[in-house]
C-alpha cells in the first residue's frame, strides 16, 4: 500500500521515527516535513503548506492509500484543504505527545487550544495511536473535564467512540546503530541523556549526585541531554561541583553519542512528565541500568521482574537506588544486559511489521465500507 507520512515538526525522535519507518517498513511510504522550528506554528499553519505540497506529490506519485500524521498536524484543515486531490483515504494519527497534558513552563498558563487540535484530529482520524498505555489513559482522562468546560455543544459523548478506536503502538527506535560495551574499566559511569527542560527535572538528579559525593562515594557522570536554553545554572554549577568526575556535558553528534551510551552504566531519568522515554530505552539498550521513577511511562519500559531494582519512588528513594547501584556495580552490570535485550521489542527491526500490518488492516477496512468515525 501507499503511505503519506506526515511529520510537521521535523527534529528529534519525530524525524527519527518518521525516518526509520520509511527505511524499515514493507509499504511505499512518501515523506512530507517542515524544519522542528516554531512548534505552536507548525500546529497552526503547517497544514497549509503541507496541503500544497501533498497535491503536488500526489501529482507525481497518485493518491495514498493512507496518511499517516503526527500529532503536530492540525488534521482537519489538512484533510478539508486536500480532498479535492488525496481522495478519501485511511487516515492514522500519531500521537508523540499532546500539548492537553504537556506540562507548561513555570509560571505560564496551559493554552488549550493546542491540545484542542489534538482532540479534533484524533475525532477526524479513522485510527488513533499512542506510544505508550500511559500516554493513551492520560489523555482521556482529561478529555471530559477540557470539553465539559466549554460553553455549549461539547461533544463530551464523542469521547468514547474516539477512544474506542485508540490503541498502543510504541515508538520504533533504530536500536541496530548501537554498539556493544567495551570492558568496563575504572568508576562506574551514570548517565543524564535527556533534555535540559523543566519538565525533565534536572535538578534532582544532581541534587541526588551531590548527596552521594558528599559520602564520599566514587562515580563518573556524563551529562549528554540536548539543551534549549543559553545557559543553564544547572550546566555552570554542575561543571564546579562534578569536577573531573564529569567526562561528558552538552549535546554531541549520533556517532559521539553512541560511543558516550556504551561508555554508561548507569541512565538516570527525574521526569516530571515522560509520553515515552525514547532516551532512556537507547540507553537501556546500549547496557545502562536504569533508575526511573515509579510513575509515568517507566513503569510500563521495564519488565515486571526488574521493578524493585529500577525503579524508585521519592528523591531519598533515587538517591538509595543510585547508592546501591554505585556500591554493587558488578550486580548491576550482570542484570543489565537482560533489559537491554527486553528493549528489543522496541527496534524496528520487531515493530515495523506490526506497523504495517496495521496500515493494511486499516486500509482494507475503509476499502471495504467502514465509514469513517462517527465523530467527524
Amino acid at each position: 500500500m501507499r503511505i503519506l507520512l506526515i511529520e510537521p515538526y521535523f527534529g528529534g525522535s519525530h524525524a527519527a521515527w518518521a525516518e526509520g519507518y520509511v527505511e524499515a517498513s514493507s509499504h511505499e511510504v512518501d515523506l512530507l516535513t517542515l524544519p522542528a522550528r516554531f512548534w505552536k506554528w507548525r500546529m497552526r499553519g503547517a497544514a497549509f503548506t503541507l496541503a500544497g505540497q501533498a497535491e503536488e506529490l500526489v501529482a507525481e506519485r497518485g493518491r495514498p492509500d493512507l496518511v499517516l500524521t503526527s500529532d503536530m498536524l492540525d488534521l482537519p484543515t489538512f484533510l478539508g484543504l486536500t480532498r479535492h486531490c488525496i481522495g478519501q483515504p485511511a487516515v492514522a494519527l500519531y500521537m508523540h505527545e499532546n500539548q492537553i497534558t504537556y506540562p507548561p513552563p513555570p509560571g505560564t498558563n496551559i493554552d488549550h487550544s493546542y491540545g484542542f487540535t489534538n482532540w479534533l484530529s484524533a475525532a477526524a482520524s479513522d485510527l488513533v495511536l499512542f506510544n505508550s498505555q500511559y500516554h493513551l489513559e492520560e489523555f482521556f482522562s482529561i478529555l471530559p473535564g477540557l470539553l465539559g468546560s466549554l460553553p455549549d455543544f461539547t461533544h463530551v459523548d464523542a469521547i468514547p467512540t474516539v477512544r474506542a478506536r485508540s490503541e498502543v503502538l510504541p515508538v520504533g527506535i533504530d536500536l541496530e546503530r548501537l554498539v556493544g560495551r567495551p570492558e568496563p574499566d575504572g568508576p562506574l559511569v551514570v548517565l543524564w541523556n535527556q533534555r535540559w527542560e523543566y519538565d525533565k527535572n534536572p535538578e534532582t538528579f544532581f541534587q541526588a549526585l551531590y548527596a552521594l559525593i558528599d559520602e564520599g562515594l566514587e562515580f563518573q557522570v556524563i551529562l549528554a541531554g540536548e539543551n534549549f536554553r543559553n545557559t543553564p545554572a544547572e550546566f555552570v554549577d554542575a561543571e564546579q561541583r562534578l569536577g573531573n568526575r564529569l567526562l561528558h556535558q552538552g549535546f554531541s553528534p549520533p556517532a559521539r553519542y553512541i560511543e558516550l551510551l556504551s561508555r554508561s552504566d548507569v541512565v538516570v531519568s527525574t521526569a516530571h512528565h515522560e509520553f515515552f522515554g525514547v532516551a532512556v530505552v537507547e540507553a537501556i539498550a546500549a547496557g545502562a541500568f536504569p533508575l526511573l521513577p515509579r510513575r509515568l511511562s517507566y513503569p510500563g519500559l521495564i519488565p515486571n521482574d526488574y521493578h524493585q531494582h529500577c525503579l524508585y519512588d521519592d528523591d531519598e528513594g533515587l538517591i538509595d537506588r543510585l547508592r546501591w547501584a554505585i556500591t554493587h556495580r558488578s550486580e548491576v552490570r550482570s542484570m543489565a544486559p537482560e533489559l537491554a535485550t527486553a528493549m528489543s521489542r522496541y527496534g524496528w527491526s520487531s515493530l515495523a511489521d506490526r506497523y504495517d500490518r496495521r496500515f493494511a488492516r486499516l486500509g482494507r477496512s475503509v476499502d471495504d465500507g467502514f465509514d469513517g468515525p462517527p465523530a467527524r
